[in-house]
């Protein structure tokens, strides 16, 4: 069998049992294609594959530059490709089991200030209540307010967010329920800003004669809703417009913000994790630096000691 057909069977597997989305099987796809590549230059295939040519892989990574984590992020898709093979009976071992992944820093989210956010919500509505523009240019920044009001209030995932029903700017209810990945439901928070700015948009897209289709944010692409990359495009407008720096300004980092701010107001982080739809908690877990200086401020606040230390300091000075 050829590798080829190998890397489909995995991916079928992926696609009907764990219910990969069609963004990650397509990732996958590009890992295992340049795997396949390597072991085509180096003459094997992958149910004969051994440990020395796993390693020889990644050492041509780091030769191309890749930087450690996306060279890890393509062995954690080999690996999965070969332990699948093995459990399915396509080859006799794992060749993965003894390769170390490359050492790589964990980096930390890049994040907004609460000021930061908040102007930029401001200006969105400003956009948005601009009652003298033209009917299309007000729809578009209605949207926008509508869809940073939602990010922020929930912190969904932007593939997530983009492909919202057209129910969620009517429900009554103060939470949405979501399928996301592995097309796990989970339950997420709607703040009253949130609701309004879905009403106020809808208002106006119906107005538009957008009265039919089963999206929130319908739009002439492929998949019938507004895309990741044109929200990405527009929300770098609105930044600009807000003063900020599009270059720190991304939906992933307004799902930062999300996470951050509530943990820095006291939320627990496995309440956070359920928010944020992360199945393992150490992904959520890099948003302990905000844990790290909460609990040194609520040390230096409500410690005893630490009070009576200080005290000891003013009165030396």
């Amino acid at each position: 069998m050829s590798g080829a057909r190998h890397a489909n069977l995995f991916l079928d597997m992926l696609a009907a049992e764990r219910g990969a989305s069609k963004n990650t099987l397509d990732a996958y796809r590009r890992d295992l294609e340049d795997y396949l590549a390597f072991l085509a230059e180096e003459g094997a295939q992958p149910d004969g594959a051994s440990a020395a040519t796993v390693r020889g892989f990644m050492a041509s990574l780091e030769e191309r530059g890749l930087k450690a984590s996306s060279a890890a992020r393509r062995l954690s898709a080999v690996r999965q490709f070969h332990k699948f093979l093995y459990v399915e009976g396509y080859a006799s071992a794992d060749p993965t089991a003894a390769v170390s992944a490359p050492k790589r820093a964990r980096a930390l989210p890049k994040v907004l200030s609460v000021d930061q956010v908040d102007n930029l919500l401001r200006v969105a509505h400003q956009m948005a209540d601009h009652e003298d523009a033209p009917p299309a240019e007000r729809l578009r920044a209605a949207r926008m307010a509508c869809l940073l009001e939602l990010l922020y209030a929930t912190g969904l995932r932007v593939s997530e967010l983009v492909s919202l029903p057209r129910s969620a700017a009517k429900t009554r209810d103060r939470f949405l329920v979501v399928r996301g990945k592995g097309a796990k439901e989970r339950l997420v928070p709607l703040t009253e800003a949130a609701r309004a700015a879905s009403r106020a948009y809808l208002t106006l897209l119906e107005a538009r004669g957008r009265v039919d289709g089963p999206w929130l944010f319908p739009s002439d692409s492929e998949s019938g809703h507004l895309t990741r990359q044109a929200f990405a495009r527009d929300l770098k407008a609105a930044a600009a417009a807000a003063g900020l720096r599009t270059d720190k300004v991304s939906p992933h980092v307004l799902r930062h913000a999300f996470a951050s701010h509530l943990l820095q107001n006291g939320a627990d982080l496995r309440i956070v994790q359920e928010l944020l739809g992360h199945s393992d908690i150490s992904t959520t877990q890099i948003y302990t630096h905000v844990l790290d200086e909460r609990l040194k401020s609520m040390v230096r606040d409500l410690h005893p000691l630490a009070a009576h230390g200080a005290q000891e300091e003013q009165e030396q000075s």
